[in-house]
């Protein structure tokens, strides 16, 4: 019988707890760090798309590295998976797991865990884990996919699959890995570096059990957990009871083009409890825009209501990343339906749902958390896949994550050119691309072709990235929102649909207008891809907004004089740099007795 089955132990003192939390929490964080600094593929080493933690036999996360919220939360989905599946049936000592199965927990086929058991004199107490993207898995095209026809197309699909066993290699298993994909060395090297990664975090663990005692340790975790609970159920408790709904819609699933996608979010407040009813959404999708329920569509969820509830920045105390976060939250969505798809069915194209699913939690709760929420974000994702033959017959792949924007807040404007809501990757610096793959990026900046959405605290402004491919070449994009505008509130205005055209400089004039998903459309050399990601919506009125910040957005590009007269009621001279204040005060009285 493992500790954590034990009855409780007694309370770990407050200087104790502290510091095994800190323990907890500085291994989470060397592990990620070794991982991404390990890396050699762009998405792991400077996107730093991965996430990593310790965890016990129940599969409770005890601790978390600050990267991507859908990594983290993803890991005890997959250790259940694991424990359905697990090669031989048992843990030894020295294993080394890989598991990706998205109808086993995992969040989606190209997100490796990889799972080292930890050993304390001799029985099992717990895991350490980690998942991160990876550029090629051998599917149906390279690097991303939208549009095949079930979950074999998705690539290597590895269940409870063992690449160490009992510390020894399996050879067999790594010569596979290496036969099957587009990029093998940079792949074969990533899971090396996670490897590296959780065995770290497994020797980490149990330097801390020897040092205070694996009855201390477990309790404390315990303690934690339970505070973490505590502090959630605290704040869910402070939203008056009751059913609070909003819907949206997706632009289409990647083939069916004049079929959007409903996105409904019910959320049931009882008490200190909430369930997320994602009843009345779409069906699921015959392609791969599809969502699996334990490893991605839950932990969406858990990842809104910590953003809402448990925000670092505005919460009075600081509550650790773990298990008890989530005990709260209940989950809800139909066999079937694109949140949970039943198998065979494609389910890699899934994060634009699930940005959508934490933009549609904020928005039903903003009648009654009007200073706890913001206005829509971009809520989507450009994730591109970029991909060729060299004249040596192997393949480039390079996979980019484009920024959106923020929504505008209680407070402040939404933050420009940032991923948002579920994704916290970072950008890919441009001479690191322009060093290893045939590519060059004609623009970088912020878009300029629409404003953000109007508000007393306008949106946040999206990004436009053009990147020029220098050979023939094939591109996977997956993306959303080109329909359907984030959303303003309070008065304020929506904000800017996304769009993304194919140019090429030797035929001006000639620009193709693309969808917001499409999958291996073959280009050629010196077509440019270019993308403009969605302005955030306005919160509140733009006639509240500060004279002041309307003169700096003009100067600064944003909007121009016109829009500033027609939508926030200031005279603003550019030339001048100057606010006619007078002119405005009258102007704003009137547009307000004409509404």
């Amino acid at each position: 019988m493992n500790q954590m089955q034990k009855p409780q132990a007694a309370a770990v003192d407050p200087i104790t707890l502290q510091v095994i939390r800190g323990a907890f929490e500085t291994i989470a964080e060397e592990m990620g760090h070794v991982l991404y600094r390990m890396s050699f593929s762009s998405i792991i080493r400077e996107s730093q798309d991965l996430g990593a933690g310790l965890f016990d036999t129940a599969f409770n996360t005890l601790c978390e590295s600050e990267s991507t919220p859908m990594h983290i939360g993803s890991i005890p989905g997959y250790l259940r998976g694991i424990a359905e599946t697990l090669e031989d049936g048992e843990w030894y000592e020295g294993d080394v797991v890989v598991h990706n199965h998205p109808y086993f927990g995992s969040s989606h086929t190209p997100d490796l865990a990889i799972v080292a058991p930890v050993f304390f004199q001799g029985r099992l107490v717990g895991f350490a884990g980690n998942t991160a993207h990876h550029v090629d898995i051998g599917a149906a095209t390279p690097g991303l996919i939208i549009d095949v026809p079930d979950v074999f197309a998705e690539g290597m699909l590895f269940a409870g699959t063992k690449l160490y066993r009992k510390g020894e290699p399996n050879n067999a298993m790594w010569n596979y890995i290496r036969r099957n994909s587009r990029a093998a060395q940079q792949l074969v090297m990533d899971i090396e570096a996670q490897v590296a990664s959780a065995r770290l975090g497994a020797k980490r663990f149990v330097e801390l059990l020897e040092k205070y005692g694996e009855d201390r340790v477990f309790a404390a975790a315990n303690q934690l957990m339970d505070y973490a609970e505590r502090m959630t159920r605290q704040r869910i408790a402070a939203i008056p009871d009751g059913d609070y709904t909003a819907e949206g819609w997706l632009d289409d699933d990647g083939r069916n083009r004049d079929r959007r996608l409903k996105v409904k979010v019910t959320l049931r407040v009882r008490g200190d409890e909430v369930e997320v009813d994602l009843t009345g959404s779409a069906d699921q999708t015959p392609t791969a825009y599809n969502v699996p329920f334990e490893g991605s569509t839950k932990v969406a969820a858990y990842a809104g209501f910590r953003k809402i509830l448990l925000d670092a920045a505005t919460s009075d105390t600081r509550v650790p990343s773990n298990e008890g976060s989530f005990r709260p939250i209940k989950v809800t969505a139909p066999l079937g339906s694109i949140f949970n798809p039943r198998a065979p069915a494609s389910a890699e194209a899934r994060f634009t749902q699930c940005n959508r699913m934490i933009d549609l939690i904020i928005r039903a709760l903003a009648p009654v958390m009007p200073d706890q929420v913001i206005a829509g974000s971009s809520a989507s994702i450009s994730f591109a896949a970029y991909s060729g033959v060299r004249p040596s017959g192997d393949y480039w792949v390079f996979l980019e994550v484009n920024e959106g924007a923020y929504g505008g807040r209680p407070r402040s404007d939404g933050p420009d050119s940032i991923d948002n809501l579920m994704a916290n990757t970072r950008n890919n610096p441009l001479e690191d691309l322009a060093m290893h793959i045939p590519m060059i990026c004609d623009r970088y900046e912020l878009r300029d072709d629409a404003p953000p959405g109007a508000g007393a605290f306008r949106g946040g402004i999206g990004v436009v990235k053009a990147q020029r491919v220098l050979t023939p070449a094939f591109i996977t994009h997956e993306s959303e929102r080109h329909t359907e505008a984030p959303w303003g509130i309070f008065g304020g205005t929506d904000g800017t649909v996304g769009r993304c055209t194919i140019t090429n400089p030797n035929r001006p004039g000639e620009e193709r207008e693309m969808h917001s998903k499409f999958s291996g459309l073959a280009v050629e050399a010196d077509d440019v891809m270019t993308y403009y990601s969605p302005n955030g919506g306005g919160y509140g009125d733009p006639l509240d907004r500060a004279p002041t910040k309307v003169l700096e957005d003009v100067l600064d590009g944003y909007y121009s004089a016109d829009h500033a007269r027609e939508v926030y009621g200031v005279i603003v001279d550019p030339e001048a740099e100057t606010v006619d204040m007078a002119a405005t005060g009258r102007l704003r009285l009137a547009m307000q007795k004409h509404r």
